[in-house]
């Protein structure tokens, strides 16, 4: 059956100068399956409200803290209250808010890395178990239909045995000090107490493992890491080299760097195999290279002949009309609407429908930033993932 309405969800975070926020509203709105009908955009009450104000939120419905939000919804009836609540703030904040609204018993999407700590991750863990609820973390990337396509080539086989693994994400955005000049973005990024204990890595690396992960299937199983913080009064690093040691003897790197002059949004990996390699860029997102061993480079294109059931499914628009950043998010906003309308529904949704990172993937996440960090502090050579 399927339920004869749009899902609701309420949004915490992602007001006024926000940068994130009108990112997952856009996508969140993209297919007309979800609507945003409640908020408390800012940890500022004026602002909050405000922010509220220029959504044209309704006035009983924009509020000025995330406690008095999650407090009227649990005194509306049933049919009134949010679907899914979407969390959007700084990454100090995803813990508490996240648990209280899984508690409360409400699905959850929350923008990535998860929380601060592995035992927080774990926590949110245990109660989505509990109150079995739906939580997706945004690691959007991975809603690129040729994410999906290398993902599905990668486990077939198209490829043979994975030999090694490099997966890079590089901006430049932070070769300076702009969290000394008023710039929000950066400030909140490089303070501990509200990013957490890690800055590139926590912020562009935790996606690079993620991806790294979502295509390959392969368990890390030992790190060495050498971080470093290159900003003039900087405690956190924005600069990240990582050799790993992959399940089944595979190598892979993982750089991950806030500081390279000239580069934007650079992400990008290579999954290179015993009989072929695969390479995708986030900035060229609708071509992926096939080279077979021996043969001449191939190039998949997203909406083109030849792709999976996913990549297809995941495509609005046929070949040569790009698709990008906003489209791989809304797919993990669908990915959440199906499972979440299946199970209003009493069902099991299809499984390529019901297709985006889960709360185990975003402490899996946080669980590696954490051994990077150790493994950068250490003398020894290698640190291993137990």
């Amino acid at each position: 059956m399927t339920l004869p309405r749009k899902l609701r969800y309420a949004m915490v975070g992602g007001g006024r100068d926000a940068f994130i926020g009108a990112v997952h509203r856009k996508a969140a709105a993209l297919d007309g399956q979800i609507e945003l009908v409640a908020a408390a955009l800012s940890a500022n009450p004026d602002k909050a409200r405000a922010s509220g104000r220029d959504l044209f939120l309704p006035d009983d419905r924009n509020h000025g803290s995330w406690q008095d939000l999650l407090a009227d919804e649990l005194k509306r009836p049933a049919h009134e209250r949010i679907d899914f609540v979407s969390i959007v703030t700084p990454n100090h904040l995803h813990f508490p808010v996240a648990q209280a609204f899984v508690d409360a018993g409400f699905h959850v999407v929350c923008d990535k890395p998860l929380v601060h700590t592995s035992a927080q991750a774990q926590a949110l863990v245990d109660a989505v178990k509990r109150q079995g609820t739906v939580f997706g973390v945004t690691h959007n990337y991975t809603g690129y239909p040729l994410v999906r396509q290398m993902r599905d080539m990668v486990r077939n086989g198209v490829i043979g045995s994975i030999r090694k693994v490099i997966v890079e994400y590089h901006q430049g955005w932070l070769a300076t000090a702009v969290e000394a000049t008023g710039n929000k973005q950066a400030a909140w990024r490089m303070d501990p107490a509200l990013s957490g204990l890690a800055g590139a890595m926590g912020d562009i690396g935790s996606h690079a493992e993620n991806l790294m992960a979502t295509v390959t299937g392969l368990e890390v199983e030992a790190i060495c890491a050498d971080l470093a913080a290159t900003g003039a009064g900087r405690t956190l690093d924005d600069d990240a080299q990582i050799l790993l040691r992959l399940k089944g003897g595979v190598r892979a790197a993982l750089l991950a760097s806030q500081i390279c002059i000239g580069s934007e949004n650079d992400l990008r990996l290579r999954v290179f195999g015993s009989s072929g390699t695969l390479d995708w860029s986030q900035e060229n997102p609708n071509r992926l290279t096939h080279t077979p061993l021996g043969e001449t480079p191939r190039t998949l294109t997203r909406g083109g002949p030849g792709l999976c059931e996913a990549a297809t499914r995941a495509s609005r628009l046929p070949a040569g009309h790009p698709e990008g950043f906003i489209e791989a998010f809304a797919n993990i906003y669908l990915g959440v609407a199906a499972d979440i309308r299946a199970r209003l529904a009493g069902g099991v949704a299809d499984a390529i429908d019901a297709d985006y990172p889960t709360v185990e993937d975003g402490a899996r996440g946080v669980r590696f930033i954490e051994k990077v960090l150790e493994s950068a502090a250490s003398d020894q050579k290698w640190t291993a993932m137990e």
